[in-house]
């Protein structure tokens, strides 16, 4: 019997290094991921959402930077250039409502105030509204939503019936009425500043009642949860059960509803400058110019298309980032 060409060799062993290289490998295949991070890894495969954010972030900037942007370019958002406009016709000369390299956006008919030095302090009130009002609004909410919701009984009969009551008034006509009868000095505040807070509050106080019917029917069904039953049944406390079990599980709803109450205030703030009971002159304002438009909008077009498009960019920004951060946060979602 002869003898096989080959003798069989017996197989290396893996070396040390080998022997991490795998365990490493395995511990970053199991690694597990939190919920932010899956989070933000489904919002940046969302280019419009991103596209949204980033749009709000220079607004916001832009909106802080007002006046240093404005310092830049040698204009004030109140000084007038009267040089600029036609004397027979009041609308500005030149073609597009008076555009040049001095007066990007160009200026405003009769007074001829540069356009784009007041549509960025526009920013600024419109997003001060919008922001503080959802601050107030999602405040109320969260607070007599989860109330509501986790006591149940004659405290969710109380807050349910307050929340009915609230949807069904008619909010614009109230701020009308209400802003008419202010004082031109309230809590240290005058003029402008008087109405600006007014318009923080009552918008806040009246949209309260949405976020909180939200927050509300979450809570009904958080806290039938086992992690909840599991808290009670090892002692925990009421205010405990609350604020640490049940808020924390709320923020992905109040988040979402917040980006989208934003431009709704936004646009509340806007039609309440439009028919004259927003911020005073000569504090800028969109809504105020879009209302200043209409006795121009055949001769300067231009005077009205600005302010009615930086409204519209604002918003449709905001909507799209809220539409993202909505997918983002959806634990059932596969974006």
């Amino acid at each position: 019997m002869t003898a096989p060409l080959h003798e069989p060799t017996a197989e290396a062993a893996p070396s040390a290094a080998e022997e991490a290289a795998v365990a490493t490998a395995g511990a970053k295949a199991v690694q597990g991921r939190s919920l932010g991070r899956i989070a933000w890894e489904r919002l940046k495969r969302d280019k419009l959402a991103l596209t949204g954010g980033v749009v709000v972030l220079v607004l916001v900037v832009v909106a802080l930077l007002a006046p240093v942007l404005t310092n830049l370019l040698g204009q004030d958002p109140n000084e007038y250039h009267e040089n600029l406009i036609d004397p027979l016709f009041g609308t500005p000369t030149g073609s597009l409502g008076g555009i040049s390299g001095d007066h990007l956006l160009g200026v405003e008919p009769v007074n001829g105030r540069d356009i784009f030095a007041r549509i960025l302090y526009g920013a600024r009130i419109s997003l001060l509204v919008g922001f503080l009002s959802a601050v107030v609004a999602v405040i109320l909410g969260t607070v007599l939503g989860i109330l509501a919701g986790f006591f149940g009984g004659w405290v969710d009969s109380v807050i349910s019936r307050v929340m009915d009551g609230l949807l069904a008034f008619p909010q614009l006509l109230f701020i009308i009425a209400l802003v008419s009868v202010m004082p031109s000095e309230l809590l240290g505040l005058s003029g402008s500043s008087v109405r600006v807070f007014v318009m923080i509050v009552v918008i806040g106080f009246f949209g309260w009642p949405y976020i909180g019917r939200v927050v509300r029917g979450q809570t009904l069904s958080l806290r039938e949860r086992e992690y909840v039953e599991a808290a009670r049944s090892l002692g925990a406390g009421q205010m405990y059960i609350l604020f640490k079990e049940l808020l924390p599980n709320l923020v992905a709803p109040i988040v979402v509803y917040t980006t989208m109450m934003i431009p709704t205030n936004i646009l509340t703030e806007a039609a309440l400058s439009f028919l004259g009971v927003g911020v005073k002159p000569p504090t800028a304002s969109w809504g105020q110019m879009l209302s200043s438009a209409i006795d121009y909008y055949e001769s300067d077009p231009m005077y009205m298309v600005v302010p009615g498009v930086a409204i519209f960019i604002t918003v449709l920004a905001f909507n799209l980032f809220g539409d993202g951060v909505r997918d983002a946060l959806d634990p059932k979602g596969s974006r």
